[in-house]
């Protein structure tokens, strides 16, 4: 009888630490976890209308990755570049089709994306109305921790500025443990 006992009571630890070695996310912070190798428009090679992007939009703010939005709102965003969150931003003719299709081509929607940029997309909505990406759900949600006094500070002045803080969002890189905050240090969720 306890010998019928003791087979379920191993299967059990067995099954336990497989299950607890999956869960790998706090474990040095994640760096032996798989990472999403699904690459945002800005981890590609260089193209001619990547360039355009960050050069025309980057010149103000970061070139935000497309993959952050899908296409209906990085729609609405280019047919109002007369009044962009407060600035005239238009562009010539030519430059507006360039960056209008590349927006188009690498929007969230357009192909397919890590899974935080997807939920970043899906929480903006398909009718375009959500054009801030500080406006979405999503970054409401992962930034509502952040005290306030940390986005006031002249380094950072703006929970839109995401290079401020995350060391690496140039690149696409939004892990937690690339967050740093100015006079704060290492971000500790």
């Amino acid at each position: 009888m306890k010998q019928l006992l003791l087979l379920p009571a191993i299967a059990t630890l067995l099954l336990g630490g497989a299950y607890l070695m999956a869960d790998d996310d706090h474990y040095n912070h994640g760096n032996n976890r798989q990472v999403n190798t699904t690459k945002t428009a800005s981890q590609l090679p260089d193209s001619p209308q990547q360039q355009s992007y960050i050069k025309e939009c980057g010149s103000c703010h970061m070139a935000y990755q497309p993959e952050f939005l899908p296409k209906s709102s990085w729609k609405t965003m280019m047919d109002g570049l007369e009044d962009h969150f407060g600035v005239n931003a238009t562009l010539s003719a030519q430059d507006e089709k360039i960056l209008a299709a590349y927006l188009q081509e690498n929007a969230a929607d357009s192909k397919r994306v890590g899974k935080h940029f997807a939920k970043m997309a899906a929480s903006a909505g398909t009718d375009g109305k959500v054009i801030r990406i500080s406006d979405t759900p999503y970054f409401k949600r992962e930034h509502r921790g952040i005290p306030q006094k940390f986005v006031d500070q002249k380094e950072v002045k703006s929970i839109a500025n995401c290079n401020a803080c995350h060391q690496n969002a140039a690149a696409g890189d939004y892990r937690e443990r690339g967050i740093f905050i100015p006079n704060y240090g290492p971000w500790e969720d």
